[in-house]
């Protein structure tokens, strides 16, 4: 079986701009740079079989390349915060490219979670007994304003989740391009 998902691959300089920002928050468990991704679809344990069917219908999408910028923090968890998270602007583009790659798992007969998309990049993660209090509050007020500079999605990516106890390591399984922006 292998636990895979679709996202977005973010570029080196961003990933090292988010990095300055992970500190300030005791008990938050800080992602590691290289696997900071925006997640398009989480799919799950999947056989070899489905994962052929899925990489097919991935092949398959069109969807032209766009840009994407950072615009600010939020975190997960009303009164127990479960991840600390850098969101994204809204962008009609990215929503498009979701909803394609949703119907492509659909017809690899991949079956679809629901919930409420909302496009982040992972910072942190707390477990039900950090107490981040008043220290994420702050951390939230100091990077309210936090914005990128444009970056461009060119091509999304495929990728399989190996989880360890010192945490996960994601590995680019397949790539898929975007039209070229004009």
């Amino acid at each position: 079986m292998l636990r895979l998902f679709v996202a977005l691959e973010i570029p080196y300089t961003l990933r090292q701009e988010l990095a300055a920002l992970q500190s300030g928050v005791p008990g938050a468990r800080w992602v590691d740079p290289d696997n900071f991704h925006i997640t398009l679809r989480f799919i799950g344990e999947i056989d070899q079989g489905q994962a052929r069917d899925l990489d097919e219908m991935l092949l398959g999408l069109r969807a032209p390349a766009f840009t994407l910028q950072i615009a600010g923090v939020g975190h997960f968890g009303d009164d127990k915060p479960r991840v600390l998270y850098a969101t994204m602007a809204p962008n009609p583009a990215l929503d498009h490219l979701r909803r394609k790659v949703d119907s492509a798992v659909a017809r690899a007969g991949v079956k679809l979670e629901g919930g409420k998309y909302r496009p982040h990049v992972t910072l942190a993660r707390f477990s039900g007994r950090d107490l981040a209090g008043h220290h994420l509050a702050q951390f939230l007020a100091s990077h309210a304003l936090l914005r990128s500079e444009p970056f461009a999605v060119e091509r999304f990516c495929l990728f399989s989740s190996l989880i360890r106890p010192d945490g996960p390591i994601y590995t680019v399984e397949a790539d898929y391009a975007l039209t070229a922006l004009r």
